[in-house]
């Protein structure tokens, strides 16, 4: 029996039906939020998926669009072949994503085939060209010899992010491909003004300037450098060579420069020591003539040791 005076503090039925009823809403309540919450995570998962997918799409394209341009004229080769009187041969540019076309050289020919790549940052090849400079003007006067120039870039690490070997050969490259036959003196003019070891280069604005010492004020060209017009080719040309093998030559790839090829055979001696060139192409072309028995070859011009010019200073 119940004592009226304390109370009966026990729920009664409806009391616990309605408490029940509140959790179970309550319960409902949590789990709507917990799927919705849910089906956001997904949906947002699903579009930052697609937002990243269309990142990745883009950069492609936008990489895609830089390196399928086709290289500079006059360097189907990779490289711009400089003849009699110094003048370039010319030839089609290299199309978009096309292999290099090697340059036509007859081991029976009398004319000698010089091949140089060249990095021009690099302090090696600026001491072999300043050594042999006039030396190989002499035998390209004369219709003696052919003398073939890949730019590459090799050295951008050592230019303070500038990338200096990439937009020195791009410069060359724009000459090759609107004043080909300037190409020799452009050349010329970059090693003459070669910055320092991991200095950061010049500027394009000054290898706009340094062509125009060179002879090579053309608006066209000034355009090209400041664009980098060819700057993927110079990149892949790079990696060309790198891998190699390089054509019409004993050399398995390019593993720095100078990299000196005539006739075929490899110049290992002292990039600055012109007396050990010179004697060295009269070795590599008479290598050449021997081997056939059939060629009576003319007499080759009789290299000299020439003193290097002074290099100038920025």
């Amino acid at each position: 029996m119940t004592n009226p005076d304390l109370g009966d503090d026990r729920p009664n039925g409806s009391d616990v039906r309605e408490a029940a009823r509140e959790k179970a809403k309550s319960i409902r309540r949590q789990q709507r939020k917990k799927e919705t919450r849910r089906h956001l995570l997904i949906r947002g998962g699903i579009v930052g998926a697609i937002l990243v997918a269309l990142a990745v799409v883009a950069v492609v394209l936008l990489f895609t669009s830089h390196s399928a341009r086709p290289g500079p004229l006059n360097m189907l080769s990779d490289g711009i072949q400089i003849g009699r009187g110094m003048k370039a041969i010319p030839t089609a540019a290299l199309e978009a994503d096309a292999a290099p076309v090697p340059s036509a050289w007859d081991a029976k020919s009398n004319v000698i085939d010089i091949q140089v790549y060249v990095d021009y940052a690099n302090v090696y090849a600026q001491k072999f060209m300043s050594a042999n400079s006039a030396q190989l003007q002499s035998f390209l006067s004369k219709g003696a010899a052919t003398v073939e120039i890949h730019p590459i870039s090799i050295l951008d690490s050592n230019s303070q992010g500038t990338q200096y070997s990439t937009r020195s050969a791009n410069a060359a490259a724009c000459v090759a491909n609107y004043v080909p036959d300037r190409y020799w003196a452009a050349s010329n003019e970059l090693f003459a003004e070669q910055p320092k070891e991991r200095a950061p280069g010049l500027t394009d604005d000054q290898l706009v300037a340094a062509m125009q010492k060179a002879g090579v004020s053309e608006d066209s060209v000034a355009s090209c450098i400041r664009d980098q017009r060819f700057k993927s080719w110079v990149k892949a040309a790079t990696l060309r060579a790198l891998a190699g093998p390089i054509p019409n030559s004993n050399v398995t790839k390019i593993a720095g420069t100078p990299t000196v090829i005539v006739n075929g055979l490899k110049y290992k001696g002292a990039p600055a020591d012109a007396a050990a060139f010179g004697a060295f192409i009269v070795q590599a072309a008479g290598a050449a003539f021997n081997e056939s028995t059939t060629s009576t070859p003319t007499p080759t011009p009789t290299p000299t040791a020439t003193t290097p010019p002074k290099k100038r200073k920025n």
